[in-house]
């Protein structure tokens, strides 16, 4: 059943254009995310879908399904900041929560036994008492406590926790997410994960969050120069398909390059007279010049900054404790830092994570214990404040502030305009005031400027919060090769699993572990969460248990069945070989573009088809 159905939107700002024409459909049950390089329109396209901005052209239509309830989380959440936490909460529309909310006020009050029952008899009719369980776990799997908190005193990671809470309660039959793991902690991502994955669920988002993308999505849409690629599956398969969508760009844009430069030379000795024939050979000249060239250039980011000299005393704790009144944080931790390693930390928010940063940095002083740093020790911060931007900056400046030159291997030297280039600021944009760019944009510039300080010892406080999948594989590949120390906080497993060594775990109460291996590898080791309470782990535990039992008692396949499955693995096998066949038709160069077209066509329908014979496939092997 179709929920949404978008045809013909476009959006520009000013001489950018975000998208044009854009056209999607989304049926129940889907779990569609969109991808995009910061700055290419996708939180403006949530916000244009979610009618919070107003799209453009002609024959522009938006339409969701009549009757279904559309529920939409901002990057930036719009609440009254005069109300408490539980009046954000019961802010609804939806009466089951009016209910809960008349209910909850009446049983503080021992003279209104009389309503209270009445209350209770409606609670029971309208099925309200899972409802008011499911605000309260919702709101402590989200570190929700203070519910009279008043929203005026929270910060922004707070707010948009709260905003997410309430879209969870709310239960809005579609979902639009703007980077739902943002100020998460990992415990709560791997919940959300759960949640989202229900199979009544509709969902729309945008996020970063690769692990998130693989174990959630089944379509990614790729949003690239003002168009949309619609890929079906998740992650790795969206990875494969647009590899083979450029592997076939590339081929018809040699082949165009071919075809021009004959079609420059014919052009060059063009017939004084002009014929019919010869004006239209001129047209489709020109028309092929502006296809190949009018296209912009992806550029990719490159960053090649020369760490400096690291000598043999780097960074040692020695026993340091820290604690805010009965809050113990860090308790007795030792640790000395090597050369060239890169720590993660890990832990639940509150625990004490970005407080041993500032320990390091020397921004606040341990209660006991000291902090040893060498004297060649040269520390680059990240921090999750981000840079504070002048209202009337320029891109530019903002950079020529830090240096006008930075040094790179080899005595090389690079320019402030040339080196934002690199960071994918073009000469236009590096002209632009600094504070009209996307959340995603400030964070490349910020980290722009803490490398380019020259450091050896990077400090990162969530580097990948709003960051594009682009801008953090090249910063992963980055710090792989950095000649120096790294020490990460983030929530994001996918960029910690890929770029630490080892991790420093904050398992509460002041303890902290050091772990030889990555958060996957740990949390692999546990076969849960490590920061889940005891309830928590004890509900897991009866899960398993029961998933066991209901195991023992499944039922064999028939011999049709069988039969069946047997076919079924051939054809899998067949179509994967057919799969092989036409990426090697790709790199055929004698290959028309009429012929790489087809064979596009006949690699979507073949993958649809393997999608869906793998799904069958899987369903039955549960039972072999």
């Amino acid at each position: 059943m179709n929920y949404l159905t978008v045809e013909n939107v476009s959006k520009s700002y000013g001489e950018k254009v975000l998208f044009s024409n854009l056209s999607l459909q989304i049926n129940q049950g889907q779990k569609v995310a969109i991808v995009a390089r910061n700055g290419s329109g996708k939180s403006t396209l949530l916000r244009v879908l979610a009618g919070e901005e107003q799209g453009e052209g002609e024959r522009a239509s938006i339409a969701f399904k009549r009757g279904i309830k559309v529920g939409f989380l901002n990057q930036e959440p719009d609440m009254d900041k005069s109300h408490t936490v539980l009046d954000a909460v019961y802010a609804s529309d939806n009466p089951i929560l009016g209910l809960i909310k008349d209910y909850n006020e009446v049983i503080q009050d021992p003279d209104r036994l009389e309503e209270l029952e009445k209350l209770s008899m409606r609670m029971d009719d309208a099925n309200a008492w899972d409802m008011n369980a499911k605000i309260q776990t919702t709101l402590s799997h989200l570190n929700i406590k203070d519910l009279d908190k008043v929203l005026g005193t929270m910060s922004g990671g707070q707010l948009k926790r709260l905003s997410l809470a309430k879209q969870i309660i709310d239960e809005p039959d579609f979902l639009i997410l703007d980077e739902p793991t943002n100020h998460l902690d990992i415990d709560m991502i791997e919940w959300l994960e759960e949640y989202l994955k229900q199979n009544h669920l509709t969902i729309l988002m945008v996020t970063h969050d690769r692990y998130f993308l693989e174990r959630v999505c089944d379509t990614i849409l790729e949003l690239e120069q003002g168009k949309v690629y619609k890929h079906k599956g998740n992650y790795a398969q969206f990875l494969e398909r647009k590899a083979a969508r450029e592997a076939n760009d590339s081929v018809v844009f040699d082949k165009s390059k071919k075809l021009l430069a004959k079609e420059l030379e014919w052009v060059r000795r063009m017939p004084q007279a002009r014929t019919t024939k010869s004006k239209s050979r001129t047209d489709a000249f020109y028309k092929l010049k502006e296809s190949l060239y009018g296209k912009k250039k992806v550029e990719n980011l490159q960053i090649e900054i020369k760490g400096q000299r690291m000598g043999s005393k780097i960074v040692e704790l020695q026993y340091v404790s820290k604690s805010y009144g009965d809050l113990k944080l860090i308790d007795d931790f030792h640790y000395k830092f090597k050369k060239n390693e890169k720590v993660g930390i890990v832990g639940p928010n509150g625990a004490g994570k970005s407080t041993l940063l500032k320990l390091i940095l020397g921004q606040i002083k341990p209660d006991a214990g000291k902090i040893v740093i060498g004297s060649t020790i040269a520390f680059g911060n990240y921090s999750q404040s981000g840079l504070e931007l002048e209202v009337d900056k320029r891109v530019i400046d903002v950079v020529r502030d830090v240096a006008e030159y930075i040094p790179l291997g080899k005595g090389q030297k690079l320019t402030a305009t040339g080196l934002l280039e690199r960071f994918l600021f073009s000469k236009k944009q590096q002209q632009v005031y600094a504070s009209k760019l996307s959340g995603g944009e400030r964070r490349r510039l910020f980290l722009l400027t803490v490398l380019m300080t020259n450091p050896n010892f990077l400090i990162l406080d969530e580097p990948t919060n709003d960051l594009d999948i682009i801008t953090l594989n090249i910063l992963e590949e980055f710090l792989m090769d950095f000649p120096g120390c790294v020490l990460i906080v983030t929530h994001d497993r996918y960029f910690m699993d890929k770029v630490v060594d080892h991790i420093f775990v904050f398992e509460g109460d002041g303890k902290v572990k050091d772990y030889n291996g990555n958060y996957t590898e740990y949390r692999a080791k546990f076969n849960t969460s490590p920061f889940k309470s005891e309830s928590s782990k004890a509900e897991k535990s009866k899960e398993q248990k029961a998933d066991k039992k209901e195991e023992g008692e499944k039922r064999k396949l028939t011999y049709e069945e069988r039969k069946v499955f047997s076919r079924l693995e051939k054809e899998i096998e067949k179509l994967e070989k057919r799969k092989e066949e036409i990426h090697e038709l790709f790199l055929d160069t004698s290959k028309t573009p009429e012929e790489l077209t087809e064979l596009t066509k006949e690699l979507d329908a073949l993958q649809e088809k393997l999608d869906d014979r793998e799904e069958k496939w899987m369903e039955m092997a549960d039972f072999v």
